[in-house]
């Protein structure tokens, strides 16, 4: 399992720390000197970046790829990356925040990238911060995880839907709009969509921006993340509140609360480009992952 920073600097005591994790998960970490490269706020140049990306889809050993951190930088690596690599040989890829911008690359080349805990911050900190169960049901099983059905799920709109899983954090996705790159889904798709610390306000225009591009046309289903330290400090209104309110007229189910990416529990793993299923009853909500997202 090969650990890179394709975005913002990770620190050597918090790589190590991840790596240790990955041990007792029984996996093999491997990195060189480059994962620790600091640049101002990113990880170095992105020649350099992107170098990490390229020797660890090259090399035959490494059968994964673990994001140190997120951060920001990601984006700036898209242009030099070639989906021949992934054509050539699959590996897991896991991230999420900034690496959103390359899960939704690795997707929407075909393959399947996994929305799950990165070194610092999560795997450096040990089970406390991140559900152990997902991450190895994700990446280690070659069957489908089945249905995953964290506590709290709250139930905007009823029903069920299938579709594609994807998604990610709200504003890398957002940022991707007007791109080559941009991540909108053609086929019928579960959304998966989260964040940290962006006011209510401020949701309210990203969701607005991705509707206004077309985001949601083909979205069957929306599972929303827990949106940790979004709410006004005076109390109101809260994420949850302004994000009830913007999909109420959504003709598919919705969700709040799944605790994938930025939340204050442990981050559970979620394999995007499957098949999914999320049926959203009041008090029994659940995400179905339905195929196999490794073989």
């Amino acid at each position: 399992m090969a650990l890179v920073t394709p975005a913002s600097p990770v620190h050597a005591d918090d790589l190590a720390a991840g790596a240790d994790e990955l041990r007792r998960l029984g996996f093999e970490p491997v990195w060189d000197d480059r994962a620790l490269a600091r640049h101002g706020y990113v990880a170095g140049p992105p020649a350099v970046r992107v170098a990490q990306l390229v020797d660890a889809w090259r090399d035959p050993s490494i059968r994964g790829i673990v994001a140190g951190r997120g951060g920001y930088g990601s984006q700036q690596l898209l242009p030099a990356l070639d989906p021949r690599w992934i054509a050539a040989d699959p590996k897991v890829f896991v991230g999420y925040s900034d690496l959103t911008a390359l899960l939704a690359w690795y997707v929407g080349h075909g393959s399947v990238a996994f929305h799950g805990p990165m070194a610092e911050g999560r795997l450096a900190r040990g089970p406390s911060a991140y559900d152990r169960m997902s991450l190895l049901a994700a990446l280690t099983q070659p069957e489908a995880m089945g249905r995953l059905a964290p506590a709290g799920l709250d139930v905007f709109r009823e029903g069920e839907a299938h579709g594609v899983l994807m998604g990610g954090t709200v504003t890398q996705l957002a940022s991707l709009l007007g791109t080559p790159y941009a991540a909108i889904p053609r086929e019928p798709t579960i959304l998966f969509l989260e964040d940290v610390g962006e006011r209510p306000y401020r949701l309210d225009r990203l969701m607005t921006q991705l509707h206004q591009a077309g985001m949601f046309r083909a979205v069957t289903g929306l599972v929303f993340g827990a949106f940790p330290r979004c709410d006004e400090l005076s109390g109101g209104p809260t994420a949850r509140a302004v994000l009830r309110d913007l999909f109420a007229g959504f003709p598919g189910p919705v969700i709040f609360g799944f605790p994938s990416g930025h939340t204050e529990d442990a981050t559970w793993t979620l394999p995007f480009g499957v098949s999914a299923r999320l049926s959203a009853v009041p008090g029994d909500a659940s995400l179905s992952i339905e195929e196999a997202a490794v073989w």
